[in-house]
């Protein structure tokens, strides 16, 4: 971090919200050496595996349907950092990102910040909720199919049992006739 550079609040709300898969936020208020900084795009590339992993083998791959949420929560995990910068006040983001400038413009907020707010709430907001409704939905189907695959097996021997009835009930109804 460069101590004669003053980091902007607006910027770093709208690297959040726009670069924040790729840690662009971290990079510009923590410089290369931030280890999430570097987290936040493998993250994303797992979650981006998953989405090209649906679009090869369907909805019913398993694997992408673990994966595609990771990509859902670091959208709206990165859209909450935007909200939460958008809105620190000016003295605690001067104190913490431009501790020799406690006065600082860079740290003020203006009407791109409410914007960059606004938008990575009805953005994170849309990430985390189809997040959330797509792996409950496939958790659930998944449920399903294996309560279905037990009951099967479980009415197997009656099943057999049952026809075995009607087929020896037939023989001893010919044997009477």
């Amino acid at each position: 971090m460069h101590p004669f550079a003053p980091k902007n609040k607006t910027t770093a709300a709208w690297l959040a919200f726009i670069g924040g898969q790729l840690g662009l936020h971290r990079l510009y208020l923590f410089s290369w050496r931030d280890l999430w900084a570097w987290l936040h795009p493998a993250i994303a590339a797992l979650g981006w595996w998953g989405v090209a992993r649906v679009r090869i083998y369907g909805q019913d791959d398993q694997l992408a349907w673990a994966l595609i949420p990771l990509l859902g929560f670091m959208l709206a995990g990165t859209a909450l950092t935007a909200i939460y910068y958008g809105l620190m006040p000016a003295d605690k983001w001067n104190a913490r990102h431009n501790p020799n400038e406690p006065e600082a413009a860079a740290g003020h907020s203006n009407w791109l910040t409410i914007g960059a707010v606004v938008l990575a709430l009805l953005v994170g907001t849309i990430a985390l909720m189809s997040s959330l409704a797509f792996s409950f939905q496939r958790y659930f189907e998944y449920q399903i199919d294996e309560a279905r695959k037990i009951s099967q097996q479980a009415s197997l021997p009656a099943a057999v049992s049952t026809s075995y009835k009607f087929l020896t009930f037939e023989k001893n109804k010919a044997n009477f006739t």
